[in-house]
């Protein structure tokens, strides 16, 4: 009896590998696709039930990568080692949309810039603040993580921003955080950060080109509003 349940479960992973391979995830239901992504990382086990757990406590598959390790491991059936599978999921996502930045004009696409902060940015339950810094063209030279935690003058340090910015022969700064609750609306604090690192960054040269918040599924940006 035990045999044939095993025989099942393969059978059927096997079948799902099958449709993927021969037609792609496109018409899949949400659980469907996590179901086969969990059959990388669950050996053993039918990953049907663990995925349509994980849709019914999460929603939707972005917010199964967004949730926090131990809410994952919370699910029955799903390891700390299915949790790091989870997450590299996420951060190979992120990593894919942060290599087409280097490519493109980011002034002249701030769809792109938002695409790749919400990816990065959304899920997190701290604040977390990042600055993109850019080469004459507007592209991307390299993304720094410079503070975790409340986003406020002191602790983001604008003389450091200017640093690296100089450090990696940049030209302009994007600079951008998140806020968890979803609010979009900037703090006095977002503001006052905002020129004291634009401030910073005119001594050197450099320009600051945008401070975009993230909130929700949305975002809130400082240049498009007039605001710089």
């Amino acid at each position: 009896m035990v045999e044939a349940r095993i025989a099942s479960y393969i059978g059927h992973r096997q079948r799902i590998k099958d449709k993927y391979k021969k037609s792609g995830i496109k018409g899949w239901l949400d659980y469907e696709v996590l179901e086969l992504a969990l059959s990388y990382a669950i050996a053993r086990k039918d990953t049907k039930p663990i995925a349509k757990e994980l849709m019914s406590r999460f929603k939707t598959i972005n917010g199964v990568l967004d949730a926090d390790s131990k809410e994952l491991e919370s699910v029955s059936g799903i390891s700390v080692h299915t949790t790091l599978f989870l997450k590299l999921l996420k951060d190979i996502a992120v990593l894919y949309l942060e290599n087409d930045l280097h490519k493109k004009d980011l002034v002249s696409s701030p769809k792109l810039v938002f695409d790749y902060l919400k990816a990065s940015l959304k899920g997190c339950a701290d604040e977390e603040f990042k600055a993109l810094f850019l080469n004459g063209r507007n592209q991307l030279i390299v993304v720094e993580a410079l503070q975790v935690g409340t986003v406020n003058r002191s602790a983001i340090y604008p003389r450091k921003i200017a640093e690296r910015a100089l450090y990696h022969h940049g030209v302009g700064v994007i600079i951008a955080h998140n806020h968890p609750a979803g609010t979009l609306t900037p703090s006095k604090e977002d503001c006052a950060v905002t020129k004291a690192v634009k401030d910073a960054l005119r001594t050197v040269d450099i320009a600051l080109l945008d401070h975009i918040i993230i909130g929700g599924n949305d975002y809130f940006s400082f240049n498009k509003k007039g605001l710089l």
